[in-house]
């Protein structure tokens, strides 16, 4: 009797171990779809990320100036695709994400090293530094609308460096770095919520865009001459592709295909739209028109502040957040601007600075668990309890002021000591197409 019950025990012992082999196999196979899943999500994402710079960003400035610097406005967003991977590749991804620094990484990751197949996260590591590339490639790009029409193209090339190197890779590891001053899921010593930067791209290019128009002075014949967008068609084109490709930059940012990007996915859709609505109310009842061009700009500046707090907040916030952001903004450009005369070409910081400033405040108000962190208890927002959050998020918004202010002012003197940053008055007449380039964006006698 005993031999018998010692045989079925040892039998049920292998049943019960083959079942645990089954079960491990099972578990692993479902990790692992889940993790090409996510690859997946987050490589469409770069793709969809790349594509607000070029053609979005491209055909949305590009639309937006006279017809003899298309070409030339076009090709600062174009250019920049090459520039920044390259100085990425080199040294700019290890600057921003190597180490464990408060301020800046180290060179850890310099020319590519250690980063591979290895996982970063759920993803491969080569992955994440794609997409991570692709807001150091959009950001730079931004500023240009600021200074489009007039800045040099050796300058224009010389800045993108030294931005690249002075402010952004900074603040990118300070929000997002291990270790970060303002890293909230990092031991920050400010803990500041920006999912998919409001603060490290929105804030930082459009104060550094407000700088440049200062600091190169009004177009030939502004505010005098009229200076109407030449081709408002190409850019509704530019700024839908903006809208699309932004579901990347957002969604994207959860870093996998999960409920937090679908939860960023839907903020996106509202916060663009509750923007755009904003505007063209705001517009309609200041001028009695609503514009083409003031709709396609709110909704470029309902992206922006929904930006940071996108991860973060429930779809009703989102709206909130949109329609503040399109009326605040709209008074920036409308008024403000032409109150104090500086010549944002493209409204770089009206939409972008200003609009990226308060969607991180906000951030800071609507940021709630229920999104973030449906199973913990920490308090995110003020809507949780956390009241203190809308200080961070005022201080790591005012740390991004100084530092792209500061930085990009040095930079401009750099710039024009070596290069001389502004055009010559005759190539600006004339036009940067030709002037700069020898080309000509329409060429209808052929």
């Amino acid at each position: 009797m005993r031999k018998i019950s010692g045989f079925l025990l040892l039998a049920a012992a292998a049943a019960n171990g083959q079942d645990a082999e089954k079960l491990a196999a099972l578990e692993k196979a479902v990790q692992d779809a889940q993790a090409a899943a996510d690859n997946a999500w987050l490589m469409t994402s770069t793709a969809l990320v790349l594509m607000m710079t070029g053609p979005g960003l491209a055909l949305f400035y590009g639309g937006l100036v006279r017809k003899k610097n298309v070409l030339g406005t076009m090709m600062h967003s174009f250019i920049l695709m090459a520039v920044a991977t390259v100085l990425w590749g080199v040294v700019g991804y290890s600057l921003a994400f190597g180490g464990e620094g408060r301020f800046i990484g180290d060179l850890s990751y310099a020319f590519m090293n250690a980063v591979g197949m290895e996982r970063q996260g759920a993803i491969p590591h080569l992955t994440f530094m794609a997409f991570q590339l692709m807001f150091a490639i959009i950001t730079p790009a931004l500023i240009s609308g600021a200074f489009a029409e007039r800045i040099r193209f050796s300058a224009m090339l010389l800045f993108t460096v030294l931005w690249s190197l002075v402010v952004y890779y900074p603040l990118a590891h300070m929000v997002w770095g291990t270790g970060g001053l303002l890293n909230a899921f990092s031991d920050g010593a400010i803990p500041c919520y920006d999912f998919a930067g409001g603060t490290v791209v929105h804030i930082s290019s459009g104060v550094s865009a407000l700088v440049c128009a200062i600091y190169l002075g009004k177009r030939h014949g502004y505010p005098s001459e009229t200076m109407k967008p030449h081709n408002l068609v190409l850019s509704v084109v530019g700024a839908c592709l903006l809208w699309v490709g932004w579901f990347g930059f957002n969604a994207g940012s959860a870093l996998a295909s999960s409920g937090q990007a679908a939860s960023a996915f839907v903020a996106t859709q509202f916060g663009a739209a509750a923007a755009t609505l904003g505007w063209m109310l705001a517009e309609w009842l200041r001028n009695g028109k609503p514009s083409v061009l003031g709709a396609i700009t709110g909704a470029v500046a309902g992206l922006v502040a929904i930006t940071p707090a996108s991860g973060f907040v429930r779809p009703m916030p989102a709206l909130v957040i949109g329609f503040a952001a399109g009326l605040i903004c709209y008074y920036m450009v409308a008024v403000v601007k032409q109150r104090l005369g500086y010549d944002d070409s493209l409204d770089a910081f009206g939409v972008h600075g200003v609009g990226g400033t308060v969607g991180a405040i906000l951030t800071g108000v609507f940021a709630t668990r229920l999104v973030a962190d449906p199973e913990g208890s920490r308090a995110f927002g003020l809507v949780d309890g956390n009241a203190m959050q809308v200080a961070y998020q005022f201080v790591g918004s005012l740390i991004a002021w100084v530092l792209a202010a500061v930085g990009t002012f040095v930079i401009l003197k750099v710039c024009d000591l070596l290069v001389g940053v502004r055009v010559e008055a005759e190539h600006e007449i004339l036009g940067l197409d030709l002037s700069m380039h020898g080309e000509e964006g329409y060429n209808l006698e052929s």
